[in-house]
């Protein structure tokens, strides 16, 4: 009984190992550059996990379970988030702020820190973690229609946040 014990908790620790880099980038983005909260959604993905390991490691796909998890942690915060707390414009920089671009990574999160957290939601499953209409509708609880016309109206609000000049920021 022991031994099967120890091997599911080997296989959580391996997924868990797999799948931190990914989850964290992720939560980056749904938080808009916020490193700390991102950890602690990441913290709390990994135990939510933890818990219902059994169930999660018998399922599809266990990434896609975990995305559902952390982006589902993101929007139970916002709704919490205390009336004290206040957005702010200045970012730390992101591990592995040396790969690509500084001025364009920081534009795009400022960006996306300027849109509702259910339409930055949508973009970062839809573009970040490259789910289908459906499969956004699903982690989110919403029709597919509601998906699509949250993400044409954050892609068009980004447009508007970024404008012409974000080509600026592109390396040639």
């Amino acid at each position: 009984m022991g031994t099967a014990r120890q091997r599911r908790t080997d296989e959580y620790a391996e997924f868990a190992v797999a799948r931190a880099g990914h989850l964290y980038r992720s939560a980056c983005l749904l938080t808009a550059g916020d490193t700390h909260l991102a950890e602690d959604l990441v913290q709390e993905t990994f135990g939510r996990l933890y818990v219902r390991w059994g169930r999660v490691c018998r399922a599809e796909n266990p990434a896609a379970y975990a995305q559902t998890v952390l982006t589902r942690a993101f929007l139970a915060h916002q709704r919490r988030r205390s009336s004290g707390e206040r957005a702010t414009d200045v970012f730390p920089d992101l591990p592995g702020a040396g790969d690509g671009d500084a001025s364009l990574r920081l534009t795009l999160l400022d960006a996306l820190a300027r849109l509702p957290a259910k339409d930055r939601a949508v973009v970062v499953l839809r573009y970040w973690d490259d789910r289908s209409v459906e499969q956004t509708a699903e982690v989110l609880g919403v029709s597919s229609a509601a998906v699509r016309t949250r993400c044409s109206r954050a892609l068009g609000r980004l447009r508007d946040l970024l404008g012409e000049g974000l080509s600026d920021y592109a390396r040639p």
